[in-house]
């Protein structure tokens, strides 16, 4: 018997339109398990948390899948508690989803926080699963700049997926209004603590303008193309917690982050 992968998948929102959509991260999670289905390395079954009454749910299932598995929760509700019933109730070797929502709350505490509770490692920003043999793992991270690292982790784990994944295929209309929609019963859980967040539209942040002082085209192009280096950096090793905590102070005063 295989091992069972599962996808979770969110509602997206497109970012000029504003429209629901499949989200782009959670896409490349359904993607890659069921690449790792069709080369008989896992079973993948997909789960949302959230309305089965949504009509995205239909584009992911147009992806391929004959079955897609929705959590019934509100808005308001805390996803975690009946999300964690789900996985050990599936026996779940693998979980993939997206770095983070592109609706709600959005801050990517979701995979850490089911990796803490479940005791399982977590790989961020995973581009590929090269190989899964005798309960083993060869993993590909993507890294800055186009980088790569080859990881191994033993089953089980969860990994996160960004746009260094393969992108997902295109959706076809007839299967996912034939796929099956099961909506399962959770229990209800309030997230008080999110109750009483005030939320407002985000702001994009001021980028720091890099200033060129070369006098020459030449030197220009050298400092627009120019990798930058970190020699501005200080490591700190067998210093105390308090001086490691007053440096920290000191680069953010510097820096006038704080003031």
């Amino acid at each position: 018997m295989l091992p069972k992968v599962l996808a979770l998948v969110s509602i997206g929102r497109h970012p000029q339109s504003g429209r629901e959509r499949r989200a782009e991260e959670d896409g490349r999670a359904v993607e890659m398990g069921l690449l790792l289905q069709e080369r008989q390395l896992m079973s993948l079954s997909v789960v949302h948390a959230g309305s089965a009454d949504s009509p995205v749910l239909r584009q992911y299932a147009g992806m391929g899948l004959s079955k897609l598995s929705v959590l019934a929760q509100q808005a308001n509700e805390d996803v975690l508690s009946p999300l964690m019933d789900y996985i050990k109730a599936q026996e779940a070797s693998l979980l993939l989803m997206g770095v983070r929502s592109e609706t709600g709350q959005s801050s990517g505490m979701l995979p850490y926080l089911l990796a803490e509770k479940l005791g399982w490692p977590l790989l961020p920003r995973v581009a590929e699963i090269q190989s899964i043999d005798d309960g083993v793992a060869q993993v590909l991270l993507a890294l800055p700049r186009g980088q790569r690292r080859l990881v191994t982790v033993a089953l089980p784990f969860v990994a996160t997926l960004d746009k260094a994944a393969k992108a997902p295929r295109q959706t076809a209309f007839g299967p996912g209004q034939r796929a099956e929609i099961e909506s399962i019963s959770t229990m209800s859980i309030a997230d008080e603590v999110a109750a009483q967040w005030q939320f407002v539209p985000a702001k994009p942040r001021p980028k720091r303008m890099k200033v060129v002082k070369a006098k020459t085209a030449a030197d220009r192009f050298k400092a627009a193309t120019a990798k930058p280096t970190g020699g501005g950096g200080k490591v700190l090793k067998n210093e105390t917690v308090d001086e490691k905590a007053q440096a920290i102070f000191d680069f953010l005063l510097e820096e006038k982050v704080i003031r």
